[in-house]
């Protein structure tokens, strides 16, 4: 995307709030509330709350720090000013920008189940893999033109996602006579304490776009004050509107038909008073939800990795394409998020997804209260409260999927170890090339 798209003092406190509620609701709602039920029970609602307290928590640090330094590199300053250079600091980063990758994918499968359902397709359709490669391909295809219009877009679909996701909730809820169905389950459907933090670990992606405000940094007007404004009004929303959906979800199916449609659960919802009109209308609010989220997050991730490759903290090969560095990591980028949304299903993204956001959560936590908080202005026990939520968030999980899934849990902590040890060695090449110029400068 050309350079002039985003621009220092470009985006209004109403657009970044637009951007965030935009990034946030493209799969956190459609993808994540059969799978946040699935872990959670019958109290799948209050995880969703408890998971808007735990990122509320979390926003703290990178308010505090958006405050003090407004910058378009995010976390990725944020990180690098806490460890400075370091393995650390780039891996944390790298952390970070695969669970942005990850979360493209969950949005794209997201896309294909929903949209099957406007079709007799059973779920487990290979469609679902072809139409999710295929969302990312077009989003490829309309960054890669400079198209302008996506900023408009984002603002005119947030209106109507969260207004559709809205009307969908309020009939939902009104042609149940506010039952709460998912109560009356069978009891062998109850939860665990460990399972319902599992379910919170969960829906705390769909509250973790709220960062991608934090990476628009001095573009937004005012910065000192509007990212703060800007990320607590997104939040807000979400907060609303998840709760409406999973309170209306839970008022028209039973947790067992939740679960059994765990990844297109909304479009199920509206059926039972609705028929096939209400789940097109809930299928149309979905594509546009998805759409938008993901032609939005793809270009945020392409320019996260330009600025760590800027920063020398990644190395970037150019394979012969032509353009600028930006248009390579969109390459990337797409790449690596079309061969997950091929491979994995729905539940192992959104795993892979929460554990890397945890962990790079924790680091950035814990870089802010050992280096950085007084000069910011941090209040050490909100720093620390953070940390414990998100450690007993993952803690959970981690002990929930090593049981049911460890396979998932073996390709997170061995990727995550592969992405700190690239880090290290590629990063050692770098000091050892600077300290080799430094001596030839001086002879």
């Amino acid at each position: 995307m050309k350079s002039d798209t985003y621009q220092k003092g470009s985006l209004s406190l109403a657009g970044a709030v637009a951007m965030g509620t935009g990034v946030m609701i493209g799969a956190g709602i459609f993808a994540l509330t059969g799978q946040v039920a699935l872990f959670s029970g019958p109290a799948f609602p209050l995880a969703f709350l408890i998971a808007a307290a735990i990122s509320g928590f979390s926003a703290y640090t990178y308010i505090k720090m958006s405050n003090k330094y407004p910058s378009a590199g995010g976390i990725a300053m944020i990180l690098q000013k806490a460890y400075g250079p370091t393995t650390i600091a780039a891996a944390s980063a790298l952390l970070m920008t695969m669970s942005m990758i990850i979360n493209e994918s969950l949005v794209a499968r997201t896309f294909g189940a929903y949209t099957l359902q406007l079709f007799d397709v059973g779920k487990d359709s290979v469609l679902v893999p072809v139409l999710a490669v295929a969302l990312i391909a077009f989003a490829f295809i309309i960054n890669i033109s400079g198209n302008k219009i996506i900023g408009g877009v984002s603002k005119v679909a947030a209106i109507l996602k969260v207004g559709g996701i809205l009307v969908f909730a309020g009939a939902a809820l009104w042609a149940s006579g506010l039952s709460f169905e998912a109560t009356s389950s069978t009891p062998g459907n109850q939860t665990t304490p460990a399972g319902f933090m599992a379910g919170v670990a969960l829906a705390i992606l769909a509250f973790k776009g709220f960062t991608t405000i934090t990476n628009s940094g001095d573009e937004v007007q005012n910065p000192n004050k509007n990212v703060g404004r800007a990320i607590i009004w997104s939040l807000g929303i979400c907060l609303i509107v998840y709760i409406a959906v999973a309170l209306a979800v839970g008022s028209s199916l039973s947790l067992e038909d939740i679960i059994a449609a765990k990844d297109f659960s909304l479009a199920e919802a509206s059926r039972p008073a609705f028929g096939d009109l209400g789940v097109g209308f809930t299928v149309i609010i979905a594509i546009i939800a998805t759409a938008s989220g993901l032609l939005a997050s793809v270009f945020a991730v392409s320019r996260m990795l330009a600025m760590l490759t800027n920063m020398n903290l990644i190395p970037h090969k150019h394979f012969g394409m032509p353009g600028g560095i930006q248009k390579h990591t969109l390459v990337y980028t797409v790449v690596i998020a079309a061969f997950l949304a091929a491979f994995f299903d729905l539940g192992r993204i959104a795993s892979l997804g929460a554990i890397y956001y945890l962990v790079m959560d924790i680091i950035i936590h814990y870089g802010v209260l050992r280096y950085l908080r007084e000069d910011v202005g941090a209040r050490a026990w909100v720093l620390i409260t953070a940390i414990l939520f998100d450690l007993i968030a993952l803690g959970a999980f981690l002990f929930i999927k090593a049981n049911a899934d460890p396979i998932i849990v073996v390709i997170a902590f061995g990727s995550m170890a592969a992405i700190f040890g690239f880090e290290a060695f590629y990063l050692s090449k770098v000091r050892a090339t600077e300290a080799a110029d430094h001596r030839h400068s001086h002879t």
